[in-house]
């Protein structure tokens, strides 16, 4: 939702609103058979029965204004955004000692629940200002500060049968932990027209990043900061109005967030633990970039040869086994990688009425360890395509398909992807209002994703059955002048790490 409101011919104000709401199940069913001939006594088998859920409220309410002026391109903009990013994650599983197969609820030898909760807000406040000098030079100057406020928040419950009547507290199994993240920055890029056909942009950024962790289940806490310089530049020759190649610099930093720095275990596979590494170190990358485009009347083309050079990559590592089988998967700044990607992007007409965009993308992946003593290298490739046919009457076909090959990971190969989706619009009430039809995934229930984890100690493959077929139906209608609606400016805080292991489904 949004609202903008014109004070005078050069001030204007707006605000803009969303929310997003989610939450799920994750069921699954294991058999552990696990024989040591070594150490008969840790032998062990039973089935488990386990149910995950999760949720999320994730909004942000952003307000913006700017100010023009009689002299071309200068403007000056302030905005304030607060967003809440609240969730919760937890387990319930049902383990039958001595089992091949899960038995009723009332037999099950242990029970085991986990409840937990990850409260997130980030504030921002951001003011630019872009002053021309000529018609050819440019200074674009701002400032920006950022508060990030996570944690976690879990207690696990056990009742084994026989020893407990009823669920009792577990020691040592809680977590009570907060991680502030506070950015502040400053930036300025400078860009000049040399020639008609020569545009040259040069820029830097510097940012201060102060950190604040509390575990208040063991009393400790820690306090830090560091700054970065972010350089960034590129430069942009035109061959002609429908012709250019460019080239270009950056270093960006992604910071670890919740999913990547929570500490707790989850224990829910007895022979897995997973958590979070709060002392992780966020990433800095470089970027190199040769891209070349061309626009005509039969449509447009770009094609872009890059470079990414990661130092300190946070990777996810699985460690073990131990003496009892059991390995622990974590994530630690212990890779260097190197992306070479090969990216083609077009859109075209082949027919009346027929729209189609998209294109391959190919790249080679290095990922090396020297503290693992790893180094794993090989291609992957994907593919991303969308089209539109309009018919008459006002009815429209679309589609679009997603799939990549798989990839190195520096433990073993991640799985290769598919995704579709198809469906019709109809256009009514003199172009208002649209009625849409989606469906996704028709032609197979599911997506099997198979992950293989190798180590000198363990070899480890995962399937994942990943249930991708639906439909959506949904109805848009438009009022008022939408035409006359000014380009909002915006806040975007994407220097963060996020997905991780999504545990408890954050």
């Amino acid at each position: 939702m949004g609202l903008d409101y014109d004070l005078s011919e050069h001030q204007s104000l707006s605000l803009a609103a969303s929310v997003n709401h989610y939450a799920g199940h994750d069921y699954n069913n294991m058999l552990n058979d696990y024989v040591s001939p070594a150490q008969p006594q840790t032998n062990q088998l039973f089935t488990r029965a386990t149910n995950s859920v999760f949720s999320g409220l994730n909004g942000e309410l952003t307000g913006t204004y700017t100010k023009t002026y009689a002299l071309p391109r200068k403007e000056w903009s302030v905005l304030g955004q607060y967003a809440r990013n609240d969730g919760t994650f937890g387990y319930d599983f049902d383990q039958y000692q001595n089992s091949t197969t899960n038995l009723e609820v009332g037999s099950a030898s242990y029970r085991e629940r986990s409840r937990g909760r990850t409260p997130g807000s980030e504030v921002t406040l951001q003011t630019d200002l872009t002053q021309p000098f000529g018609e050819k030079q440019t200074l674009e100057t701002g400032l920006k500060s950022i508060w990030r406020s996570t944690g976690s928040v879990a207690n696990v419950d056990g009742l084994t049968r026989g020893v407990t009547e009823d669920f009792v507290r577990l020691p040592g199994r809680s977590t009570d932990f907060s991680y502030d993240q506070n950015v502040q920055s400053a930036y300025a890029t400078y860009t000049n027209k040399l020639t008609k056909k020569l545009t040259l942009s040069l820029g830097s950024r510097l940012e201060r990043t102060g950190l604040a962790a509390d575990f208040r289940t063991n009393d400790t806490s820690f306090v830090r900061s560091y700054l970065t310089l972010l350089p960034n530049g590129n430069a942009q020759y035109s061959f002609s109005d429908n012709n250019s190649v460019r080239a270009a610099y950056s270093r960006r930093i992604t910071r670890p967030y919740i999913d990547y720095l929570n500490p707790f275990r989850d224990r829910s596979d007895p022979k897995n633990l997973v958590y979070g590494n709060p002392n992780l170190n966020p990433e800095l990358t470089d970027s190199y970039e040769l891209s070349f485009n061309t626009n005509g009347k039969a449509g447009s083309l770009n094609i872009a040869a890059s470079m990414r050079r990661t130092g300190n990559a946070i990777e996810s590592i699985r460690l073990g086994p131990d003496a009892n089988g059991v390995t622990q998967q974590t994530y630690a700044n212990v890779a260097a990688n190197a992306y070479y990607q090969l990216n083609f992007y077009g859109s075209a007409k082949p027919a009346k009425g027929w729209d189609i965009s998209g294109g391959p993308d190919i790249q080679y992946i290095v990922r090396r360890s020297p503290s693992l003593g790893i180094e794993r290298r090989g291609f992957t490739a994907g593919l991303n395509l969308n089209s539109s046919y309009k018919l008459p009457k006002n009815f429209t076909l679309q589609g679009f398909v997603f799939a990549s090959l798989p990839s190195p990971d520096l433990q073993g190969r991640g799985s290769g992807n598919l995704y579709y989706q198809m469906g019709a619009k109809k256009t009514f009430l003199k172009d208002k209002a649209d009625v849409v039809l989606n469906l996704a995934a028709p032609f197979n229930d599911y997506w099997l994703y198979r992950n293989t984890t190798d180590t000198p100690t363990f070899t480890e493959t995962n399937r994942n059955y990943a249930y991708q077929r639906s439909f959506r139906l949904s109805f848009n209608y438009r009022f008022g002048q939408a035409q006359q609606t000014k380009q909002r400016k915006s806040i975007s805080n994407d220097d963060v790490k996020g997905g991780g292991s999504k545990q408890g489904g954050q």
